[in-house]
């Protein structure tokens, strides 16, 4: 493949998910030149099969007890709030939030959880909502546990896309149909050769950042790096679609230490809406036919909301595989993990492990580019012969249509 003059560049981001998305508004506002680049639509992948969740770890002491997990998230939803007023990292005012507060029920008593919830560990990230100040759906006579609001927060994912990459236009493209190739130099340096219709271009920055979820591992594999190596931990959400007039964003309490039923739910086109069913109903879908998945799902809306009534309604299943830094016995990474490829290459590989993480990892991109003495040139960004991606659909608007 014969190049062009090299374009030079201080980051270019592989992958065009949130992870991505927000890596570009973060470094492009500390001052570096930065560039994204997708292979197929933004959103695709892990980050539009979110449940839009903002959480602060509440959902991970669900043992009765703070953990690791908890703790290291516990300021996210107030650095989200920041960004979604305008006034930290990255603008998000544009973003759509679906509900500014996440429900935590129990279809009965719920023993030392109740303690733990109204104890001082988690006084100002819990609170017990009483009869009068229940949201329409947990009025209905059928219910009698106990309901408790948290601080955690529901952001429309579509938007969220939309919004990250619209202040950024002039730096996000497109690999479709365009050919690759990764060159090496004997210091482990690495440019990307860009082939089009009207010529090739050479990426040469100062660092790539694999923001690519899953696809972290192709890339890996094809510059020549075994490690950090990537675990996959698989989940089968279950939508619905239905005339339900009240939305419900919350989880359910049981006896497992995650929880039984986690709610969110999100617009959908003529008057309806998407109930989007994850937590223990989506673990233990893993390898069954959606008919059975969705067989169980009815059982557990009918066992804990048995006073909704979804009408004729809509069911779909979705597989999902959550790419994460590989972990002991593969655990569920409490952090989100940024670290250099093991071959020496100038490649900086980075999972959020959660979309509420996607700050902290920001922060971990930037300590590792420091590390290495990658400063912000501020220089402007180059223009590439690519066009621009599309967004992707989400996984409803796929099932059911828009």
């Amino acid at each position: 493949m014969s190049t062009s003059p090299v374009v030079n560049v201080d980051i270019v981001i592989v992958g065009g998910g949130i992870a991505g998305l927000w890596l570009l508004n973060d470094l492009r506002n500390r001052g570096y030149s930065a560039i994204l680049l997708e292979a197929t639509a933004l959103g695709s992948g892990q980050t539009l099969a979110s449940q839009g969740m903002i959480h602060g770890g509440i959902k991970y002491s669900l043992a009765g007890a703070l953990s690791g997990a908890s703790e290291a998230i516990a300021e996210m939803p107030d650095h989200w709030r920041r960004c979604l007023r305008g006034a930290g990292a990255v603008d998000l005012r544009r973003v759509r939030v679906l509900s500014d507060h996440f429900y935590l029920w129990s279809t009965g008593a719920a023993g030392r959880m109740t303690a733990f919830l109204a104890s001082k560990a988690v006084r100002g990230r819990v609170e017990s909502v009483d009869a009068d100040g229940r949201p329409p759906i947990f009025r209905a006579p059928g219910f009698s546990g106990s309901l408790y609001r948290l601080v955690d927060l529901v952001l429309d994912v579509p938007s969220l896309v939309a919004a990250l990459a619209d202040t950024c236009p002039d730096a996000i493209y497109s690999l479709a149909g365009a050919a690759t190739a990764w060159t090496a130099a004997d210091s482990g340096r690495l440019t990307l050769d860009l082939g089009t219709a009207t010529g090739t271009q050479r990426l040469a920055p100062a660092a790539f950042v694999f923001a690519a979820g899953a696809g972290n591992a192709g890339l890996l594999a094809t510059i020549g790096a075994v490690t950090p190596a990537m675990q996959r931990r698989p989940l089968h959400q279950v939508m619905v679609r239905h005339r339900y007039p009240h939305a419900l964003h919350g989880h359910c309490l049981g006896r497992e230490t995650t929880p039984r039923l986690t709610i969110s739910s999100h617009p959908a086109g003529g008057g309806e809406q998407v109930w989007y069913l994850g937590g223990t109903l989506a673990e233990q879908g893993v390898g069954m036919a959606p008919d059975a998945l969705i067989a169980l799902a009815r059982q557990e809306l009918a066992a804990l909301l048995p006073w909704v009534d979804l009408g004729p309604a809509r069911w779909a299943t979705l597989a999902v595989e959550r790419a994460e830094p590989r972990q002991p016995r593969l655990l569920r990474p409490d952090q989100a993990f940024a670290d250099w490829a093991g071959n020496g290459a100038n490649a900086l590989v980075a999972w959020p492990t959660k979309l509420t993480l996607c700050p902290h990892l920001a922060d971990s991109v930037a300590a590792r580019l420091g590390q290495r003495g990658i400063a912000p040139s501020g220089a402007s960004v180059p223009v590439l012969a690519l066009p621009r991606p599309p967004l992707a659909s989400t996984p409803w608007e796929a099932a059911f249509g828009a």
